[in-house]
């Protein structure tokens, strides 16, 4: 036996590591001050990050914070999904009951998919959203545990984690925006080959400042001496320590292992290999521990004492001594809960499983499948399931596996642990055709799955298919993101349904590989969905029928809107309320009510769409009523209503958030920064476009993000970063999916670019391209822009002589086009008299009448940037004119667009307005004259009745909780419409905004009627 060292193996002596426990400290310190912290703590094994993560813990205990450690299992698909989060909340659970159940309240059920002391967690329909809402509430939990109190969250072992548990561990990193929070993992640098699945996530997790990352080193010759010593209790050798170092090139558990050997008298002819380096002290131990030992290491990260005893068949004392002798040697350790025991380093452990026999490796998963039959209580019952499929897979027993690892896919399931239930159908596929019948036939699709929905058979009797499993799995596939597996998937079970004359499962596969292809920007996935409505015509409604006819509903409303579109959807309504599909019925219904109002039936179809915002939001149809907060502020964006979207969009940010929905609320902030763009409040614009960036995960919400951010450069001269999104948003979007509302605003901006880099020519060439493809009926909202960017590129190069040649045909195709596209609301309305008015301009005439009627079309609509354009040409119009009246009119215009372009940062507004004043020696800093009656200055302005009452209550200095009050109108209406006075005026606050008001006399002779009154 090792005498004195056997129990002190680990040196009590923290050696070296300064700087690395000075850079916890401080985050440590940080995080006490309400900024969380990330770290990311790599090193080969062996080197010491366990023990630093230990040292860490005990100054953060001693600073008053809770620490809770949890470690991922070594093979991700055979443990608990979420394993070291679970243990971690588990233990933050211990330590802080009450906090965490009230950070924990009213999500009890979804937060129980994680821990499941809180409840029982919900079955249900799984969508795409499903662990991203898990991730935002785990997220938020944290967050609010940690609010009062430092708490660090330490994670070991990450090069073993399960996918869920590494896009929980990103999506924290990304999104802690607040608490006294630390969160650190562990990792071993030398195990991330080239193909490791952690390799991405670091790689991302570099890319954000707020992840600080650490890589420890090996020990250098002092640092092992002093280790050394705090191992044997006295000062080595000088000789020993040289050579120590030597072979350990400075490993920590190296050291430590030569160390004891050294001790033991047996360093003289220990050979190099790390294998037999860490055999050595296992196999001094008795043959009982060795037998105990090689138990532990097929057991599990962490194995219980009853379920040890189990199969190990010893009796208790004997059983008893042989743990003993392995913890005094330093091999296994008491779990920290003190239930069980695992080996102090997983090295040791790495290397007690190899040597096993494989025979007896499989001998040892089949007594521990029977123990753990005959007494389900030997483990935690949240880990019984995935740990019985587990050793009865690698028992190579396939009557007994296929059972439990369906079993084990299921709770994946309900953890929204996706990508482990992939794994899991996948080995259950694997184990299909070497499973006796009579298994197979027993086993029923109404237990393990749910992604087909009900095809009228009866579920108690019929049995379980392998297109079930592949079902299933092609589901799990796409929700966890592993849509390259998915689609194969989908790809083979279709091969097979050409021979089973199936044609309702052939047409849900078919729409699934439609969404895949999509979702992979390997085509629109039209085809696809062809097929499957072919294939489903003319027979029976049913929810897959339903279905297929919404989805091509949804696909025409974006790319090719029109009666056929329509149709699909009332006939997947009415399919969907055949069935009770209650929630493809509200899908359905939103694309409808979207139609509809593309047809020019505004009230009657954003009547269907607020009616289905409300079922949806009180039947908690979450994922439905995010697709609401998305289409319904487009509908209103697409008629010109910006300010009625933008609160809309502001709750929908809020559902989005609270639900953890990412691609839902990247696109509501898209939305949002589309309305707030359209409305003048281009600061507001731009951080929620960067917001969308943020918490976007597919390919076309980052596209959109790219486009916004492209136009918004465009409006204020940034050509260089105009030009990076447009290649951004085209690489997103990809070459094959070409719809619309992605198109043609890319080709809008493409043409302002290249014409205001002077290439009108490749503007034009942008142009006919787009003329080329076609303006797809509704879709005016994005052809009238384009063809005004057209024509004002014409209009500006008027003279050229480079640019005469062809002018003539291309402004003819721009009357031609024009003459296709609806103009039934005000605001298409305004750009056909402005495309009209540019047209002329381009041909050499600038009529006032012409322009004024324009200005007076803009005045009336919740667009500054728009109206100070056409003020600016109004204005050059009246000055061609002359006159010292059309002069005075032509200064305070220019005055006015001047004030909104500085506003909003349009630069080469400002700039064209500027060199306009100057030319016609106009100043635009002098006061304006004064009105003969101040409603005429507030007409001038642009302000609207109701802008004209707010104006009147900030000048008074009200807030806007009081002129809400006031108007009996919502505090954030209040705020719209401030925000649209200080753009129409040109300010940036509301002291200036009063100042304004003051300096024009707007308000002069109201407080003269009121202090007579008096």
């Amino acid at each position: 036996m090792l005498g004195p060292v056997e129990t002190r193996s680990v040196s009590p002596v923290f050696v070296g590591r300064a700087d690395e426990l000075d850079t916890l400290n401080d985050a440590l310190a940080r995080a006490a001050a309400g900024e969380p912290q990330a770290l990311l703590i790599g090193g080969e094994a062996g080197v010491g990050k366990t023990r630093l993560v230990e040292e860490f813990a005990t100054t953060a205990c001693g600073r008053g914070a809770v620490v809770a450690l949890g470690g991922c299992v070594e093979i991700g698909a055979d443990g608990l999904p979420f394993a070291p989060f679970s243990t971690a909340l588990r233990a933050l659970r211990r330590a802080l009951p009450d906090e965490l159940a009230a950070a924990a309240a009213g999500q009890e059920e979804e937060l129980a998919r994680l821990l499941p002391e809180l409840g029982e967690a919900p079955a249900g329909r799984h969508d795409e959203q499903s662990m991203a809402r898990l991730f935002e509430l785990t997220a938020r939990l944290l967050e609010r545990v940690a609010a009062d109190r430092t708490v660090v969250v330490a994670l070991e072992d990450l090069h073993w984690a399960d996918a869920s548990t590494r896009h929980l561990l990103a999506y924290l990193f990304r999104t802690l925006r607040t608490g006294r929070l630390v969160v650190v993992a562990t990792y071993r640098a030398d195990d991330i080959h080239r193909r490791h699945p952690l390799r991405p996530l670091l790689a991302e997790l570099d890319r954000l400042r707020t992840v600080r990352r650490l890589e420890l080193g090996r020990f250098n010759r002092t640092e092992v001496g002093r280790q050394i010593a705090g191992i044997l209790a006295a000062e080595p050798d000088p000789a020993q320590v040289d050579e120590i170092f030597e072979r350990s090139d400075g490993n920590a558990f190296f050291v430590e292992e030569l160390a004891v050997a050294a001790h033991e008298g047996c360093c003289t002819g220990l050979t190099d290999s790390l294998r037999d380096l860490l055999l050595v002290r296992v196999e001094g131990l008795p043959e009982s521990a060795q037998r105990v030992a090689r138990i532990v290491a097929e057991g599990g990260s962490t194995v219980e004492y009853r379920l040890i005893a189990a199969v190990a068949r010893l009796a208790e004392d004997d059983l008893i001594e042989a743990l003993r002798a392995a913890v005094n040697a330093s091999i296994l350790s008491a779990a920290p809960d003190g239930d069980g025991y695992r080996f102090r380093h997983s090295l040791v452990r790495e290397a007690v499983s190899d040597d096993l026999l494989p025979g007896e490796r499989s001998r040892l998963n089949r007594r521990y499948a029977e123990a753990l039959e005959a007494d389900p209580t030997l483990v935690a019952a949240d880990a019984r399931v995935m740990r019985l499929a587990s050793y009865w897979y690698h028992a190579h027993d396939a009557a007994k596996a296929l059972p439990a690892v369906l079993d084990a896919s299921v709770i994946a399931r309900r953890r929204h642990a996706f990508s482990e239930q992939l794994r899991l159908l996948e080995r259950a596929m694997e184990l299909w055709d070497t499973a006796p019948e009579d298994v197979r036939a027993a086993l029923r699709p109404v237990d393990y799955t749910e992604a087909f929905p009900p095809c009228g058979c009866d579920p108690d009797t019929t049995p379980l298919r392998y297109l079930d499993l592949m079902a299933e799995a092609a589901v799990a596939g796409r929700l966890a993101g592993e849509r390259e597996r998915a689609l194969k998937i989908t790809k083979r079970a279709l091969h097979l349904l050409e021979e089973e004359g199936d044609p309702v499962r052939a047409a849900w596969f078919w729409v699934m590989r439609s969404r895949l292809v999509q979702a992979l920007a390997r085509g629109n996935g039209w085809q696809e969905l062809a097929t499957a409505q072919d294939l489903v015509r003319g027979l029976p409604p049913s929810e897959v029928h339903a279905d297929v006819l919404a989805q091509v509903a949804n696909w025409s409303m974006v790319h090719v809107p029109g009666p056929e579109a329509f149709t699909a959807a009332e006939r997947a309504v009415e399919y969907a309320r055949m069935v009770g599909a209650r929630e493809i019925e509200m899908s359905a219904r939103l694309t409808l009510g979207s139609l509809i109002v593309h047809s020019g039936d505004l009230e009657s179809g954003l009547k269907e769409m607020y009616e289905v915002r409300r079922q949806t939001t009180e039947n908690g149809m979450t994922a439905i009523a995010a697709r609401v907060y998305v289409n319904l502020p487009d509908a209103l964006e697409a008629v010109g209503r910006s300010a009625e979207a933008v609160p809309i969009l502001e709750e929908g940010v809020a559902h989005t958030r609270k639900f953890g929905l990412l691609d839902s609320e990247a696109w509501v902030w898209g939305n949002l920064a589309e309305s707030l763009f359209s409305l003048g409040r281009w600061d507001e614009a731009a951080t929620a476009a960067g917001k969308s960036e943020r918490v976007g995960q597919s390919a076309i919400p980052r596209g959109f993000h790219a486009t916004l951010r492209a136009e918004l450069a465009l409006a204020r001269g940034d050509l260089a970063e105009c030009a990076h999104q447009l290649a951004a948003a085209r690489g997103h979007f990809g070459t094959h999916d070409r719809a619309p509302q992605h198109e043609l605003p890319l080709a809008r901006i493409t043409i302002g670019a290249t014409a205001a880099e002077g290439r009108l020519l490749d503007a034009r060439t942008a142009l006919r391209r787009a003329l080329d493809e076609g303006f797809p009926p509704d879709t005016q909202r994005y052809a009238w822009p384009l063809l005004l960017t057209a024509a004002v590129a014409e209009a500006d190069a008027l003279g050229l002589p480079a640019t005469e040649t062809g002018r003539v045909e291309v402004l003819q195709d721009i009357r031609t086009a024009a003459k296709t596209l609806a103009t039934n609301v005000p605001v298409w309305h305004a750009y056909e008299h402005w495309v009209r008015a540019e047209l002329r301009r381009a041909e050499g005439y600038s009529d006032p009448d012409d322009w004024a009627a324009v200005t007076a079309a803009f005045e009336t609509l919740d667009r500054p940037y728009d109206l100070a354009r056409v003020r600016h040409r109004l204005a050059e119009s009246l000055l061609s004119v002359g006159g010292e009246d059309e002069r005075d009119r032509a200064t305070e215009l220019l005055r006015l667009a001047h004030a909104v372009a500085e506003h909003l940062g349009a630069r080469p507004l400002a700039d064209a307005v500027a060199r306009l004043a100057q030319r016609a020696r106009l100043g635009l800093t002098h006061a304006p004259k004064q009105p003969p009656a101040p409603a005429d200055q507030a007409e001038a302005l642009g302000l609207t009745g109701r802008e004209r009452d707010v104006l009147r209550l900030v000048s008074a200095g009200r807030t806007n909780r009081q002129i809400a009050e006031e108007l009996f109108i919502s505090p954030k209406t209040a705020s719209v419409h401030v925000s649209n006075i200080l753009a129409k005026l040109g300010v940036s606050g509301r002291g200036e905004a009063a100042a304004v008001a003051h300096r024009l006399g707007l308000f002069h002779a109201e407080r003269l009627s009121s202090r007579t009154a008096g």
